[in-house]
């Protein structure tokens, strides 16, 4: 029986990823900011640990507490909107922090275990925005696009140890908490400089025939990743993320 890790397990994907997993048999380490057991089925397979990404002892505690693993999915983040002209600086390290710096510590703290056993998958959640531009997410993007960039380096360097690095793409997925949780890192929306953008903006993400993701396309994505050696670097996951990634590569 494997072992998967997976972070930003509180709701959305994480959440349905590590359904996905438990489904399946695999022992889950699902770990939260504030850990809540009520939230997946109760399972001898299942524990559910506290991990702030942002805090290296917390990361080295979640790690140890884990024991082996075979899989680490760095699926926890937060959205951010403003115009970059008007993005706060304290807010831009808090995202790359988080979203960036996190997944590259995470991935530090595992890769040892990989390496010596010659054995182990990388998941990294990222974005679609990061392959199509977008405005008013300028920060946000580019904290996915770093953790893209990092990821395919880092899968030359280990796989001569039998280590994957896999990167899932997921397009717009209204059903989870993200625009909730981002709703706190809004920023200069309200400057008459940005207005019309703003409402094009908002007037784009209102159309409710437009193509979306689901939990569910996501925790697909993340088992091919983990399970299929043949599956390649990047994987989108969605109907919409899909079609973003056959235009990008026209």
């Amino acid at each position: 029986m494997k072992t998967v890790l997976i972070t930003g397990c509180s709701s959305g994907f994480g959440l349905e990823i590590a359904r996905e997993f438990l489904a399946r048999d695999w022992r889950v380490v699902a770990t939260m900011r504030t850990p809540r057991t009520d939230l997946l089925p109760p399972s001898d397979h299942l524990r559910v640990l506290p991990l702030d990404v942002t805090d290296a002892r917390s990361i080295q505690r979640a790690v140890e507490a884990a024991g082996p693993i075979d899989v680490l999915v760095n699926n926890a983040g937060f959205g951010m909107a403003s115009p970059a002209e008007l993005a706060p600086i304290d807010a831009v390290r808090e995202i790359f922090e988080t979203n960036t710096l996190g997944t590259i510590a995470l991935t530090q703290a595992v890769l040892p275990q990989f390496r010596q056993r010659k054995a182990g998958v990388v998941v990294n959640v990222t974005s679609s925005v990061t392959m199509k531009v977008l405005p008013l997410l300028s920060a946000y993007r580019a904290s996915k696009a770093a953790v893209n960039a990092f990821s395919e380096s880092t899968a030359v360097e280990v796989a001569p140890f039998g280590v994957r690095v896999h990167l899932v793409l997921p397009g717009r997925s209204p059903e989870t908490r993200f625009a909730d949780n981002a709703r706190g890192h809004i920023f200069g929306f309200e400057h008459e400089a940005y207005a019309d953008l703003v409402k094009r903006v908002f007037a784009e993400f209102a159309d409710t025939e437009a193509p979306v993701t689901y939990s569910k396309d996501v925790a697909a994505a993340v088992w091919r990743a983990a399970t299929d050696p043949a599956a390649p670097l990047r994987i989108p996951a969605g109907v919409d993320a899909e079609a973003w990634a056959a235009e990008a590569a026209r």
